[in-house]
């Protein structure tokens, strides 16, 4: 699991920075509509509104796009779409099993879309069961760690119910049973550790090793995918090592 949440938070850092800023910020906006629309919007009320807009922010979304997105979604402001989430299954190089999360107004497109990413890039739609049984939904956080130790970490939200702390590089990857990502949460802002994301996650129970070239297709798989405008998280069952990181930086 250490290469696939490492390699995702270096890619959403590198994603801040380059083109894709852009449709990083739609996709960031849809959650706040979604969560809003779902929860009530008033953040204070709605966790997962809390959540979506506290990682906007930390990814510099503009405070009036966040506010409309929120008023939109809590019916506050017209104008909110009729999102939909889609779950579709599917296979990448080299047997890597992949999740595709979209947020939808059109079912339609959203299939096509993915379905064509998958197959001109070496993967393949699965039916429904066939992948999500690698999966289990978790609550992720993830802490920057600024100068911080793993056990720091620990100590802070072990009695909120986290079951562990990975290193993944620049960070640590705190992960619990999704009910239990809000008290997580708390446990981290009362010790007064800074977090850059906390949300709802699948993380492999099995993973597949890739060498540099495998991970060179599965990335290029991800990254067509990512780009689709209804796709909102890729989650797949990938691990590679630091060596390969390292050469395909």
């Amino acid at each position: 699991m250490s290469g696939h949440s490492k390699w995702a938070t270096t890619k959403h850092k590198k994603a801040a920075l380059d083109a894709k800023r852009g449709k990083l910020f739609a996709k960031l906006i849809k959650n706040i509509e979604v969560a809003a629309r779902t929860g009530g919007p008033d953040p204070d009320a709605n966790p997962t509104l809390f959540d979506a807009i506290f990682k906007a922010k930390k990814n510099s979304v503009p405070n009036d796009n966040i506010e409309r997105a929120r008023k939109r979604g809590g019916g506050l402001e017209a104008g909110g779409a009729d999102w939909q989430t889609i779950m579709y299954e599917g296979y990448a190089p080299g047997g890597v099993a992949v999740l595709i999360e979209c947020l939808t107004d059109n079912r339609n497109r959203a299939a096509s879309e993915v379905r064509v990413a998958l197959t001109r890039n070496g993967g393949s739609l699965a039916d429904p069961g066939s992948v999500s049984y690698m999966f289990n939904r978790k609550g992720v956080v993830i802490v920057p760690k600024n100068g911080l130790d793993e056990d720091t970490v620990l100590m802070a939200v072990l009695d909120a119910g986290a079951e562990e702390v990975n290193d993944i590089g620049d960070s640590f990857e705190v992960v619990c049973e999704a009910g239990d990502l809000v008290p997580v949460r708390k446990a981290l802002q009362e010790a007064g550790i800074d977090y850059d994301s906390a949300e709802s996650s699948f993380l492999p129970t099995m993973s597949v090793p890739l060498d540099e070239e495998g991970a060179k297709k599965v990335f290029r798989l991800i990254d067509a995918l990512e780009d689709c405008d209804d796709v909102q998280n890729v989650f797949a069952n990938f691990d590679v090592s630091d060596e390969v990181l390292a050469a395909l930086d």
